[in-house]
């Protein structure tokens, strides 16, 4: 049976779809797509595909329009996300051979309105980790591997710690020892960081302006604060000096943003709120800690790595409506993403 797209405009079905899938994020719940819609500037397209009556999965496009280009994107620039792309209802429990065909379905079809509705001259779609790329490259995009951080937490404590690196484990247990703590903050500590995010892409050279992104988190953080949103933020002397968002979904936490620098020698802040939360996830039942990565970046890499994370692919799809598109070398500032 073939799949059949609709428009979604029930929250609840759309929401039930996202749990349902091992693929589904928090960043594919319905609030949160509303929130990005509201401050991206794009328009949101909440695509469900159906086999009868039954939702096999929901794929979130959103749309961009810039002179003449007409560009679809999922998820869209300069919201703060890495990757978002289909979530496809109970994945986990099909046979392979059932995955791909489904997929490629549902990839079709979409696709198909992508190109006939929204009239795109280019697509860029990032999958949530795990997700196989195959029915993208049947698709006709060019698809690229990243890979993000993950630590399995269904296990003994102790093991955990022990495969931090060495000089990690270290640093947590000075800073703690200069007196450094880590405390669950409010929109206090969300202003924080996000006044440390403003000032590290200002030294990478982007543009931004001084309420940058305030809006938007704040809207986050009234949508999914306290449940879904934790701000860890590391104190000394009662000054904030590093910390992060940790988002909670399922049986799933992940560090969004945050991760300040400290201009503090000789202590490691985020070390040590990283740990913190590493625990405070394990005590409460969550599987998963995801450092959020692409991979990209060898330095961040390198950070990470010290504790002791998987890296577990995610891809980057892009696709052009013609070779012209793909030359325009002027194209590229349109993509420019500030994360």
């Amino acid at each position: 049976m073939e799949v059949e797209l609709q428009i979604a405009n029930d929250r609840d079905l759309w929401n039930q779809t996202v749990e349902s899938s091992p693929h589904g994020t928090i960043f594919h719940t319905w609030n949160w797509l509303k929130v990005v819609e509201k401050h991206s500037g794009a328009k949101l397209f909440p695509l469900v595909g159906y086999r009868g009556s039954t939702p096999v999965g929901v794929y979130p496009v959103f749309r961009l329009k810039k002179k003449i280009f007409r560009m679809v994107f999922s998820p869209p620039p300069r919201t703060l996300l890495l990757y978002l792309g289909p979530a496809i209802a109970n994945y986990d429990r099909l046979k392979q051979s059932k995955k791909a065909s489904l997929f490629w379905r549902f990839q079709r079809e979409v696709d198909e309105f992508i190109s006939s509705e929204l009239k795109a001259n280019y697509t860029r779609i990032r999958t949530s980790p795990g997700l196989e790329s195959r029915p993208l490259m049947w698709g006709g995009y060019d698809v690229r591997p990243l890979y993000t951080c993950m630590i399995r937490l269904d296990r003994d404590l102790d093991d955990i710690w022990s495969q931090l690196h060495r000089k990690t484990r270290v640093n947590i247990e000075k800073t703690k020892r200069e007196g450094v703590t880590v405390q669950i903050s409010d929109k206090e500590g969300l202003e924080y960081l996000r006044t440390a995010l403003h000032e590290r892409f200002k030294e990478q050279g982007f543009r931004s302006e001084k309420d940058y992104y305030r809006e938007y988190l704040n809207d986050l953080y009234d949508s999914f604060y306290p449940e879904n949103m934790k701000i860890f933020i590391a104190k000394y002397k009662e000054e904030m000096i590093g910390g992060f968002v940790l988002l909670c979904y399922g049986d799933w936490t992940g560090l969004w943003i945050g991760i300040p620098k400290t201009r503090l020698s000789g202590i490691y802040p985020n070390d040590l709120a990283q740990w913190e939360a590493i625990k405070w996830a394990r005590e409460r039942g969550y599987k998963i800690y995801e450092i959020m990565d692409s991979g990209d970046d060898p330095r961040l890499t390198d950070y990470k790595s010290k504790f002791n994370p998987e890296p577990i692919p995610w891809f980057s799809a892009v696709k052009y409506s013609s070779s012209y598109i793909r030359m325009t070398e002027g194209i590229a500032k349109f993509f420019r993403i500030k994360r």
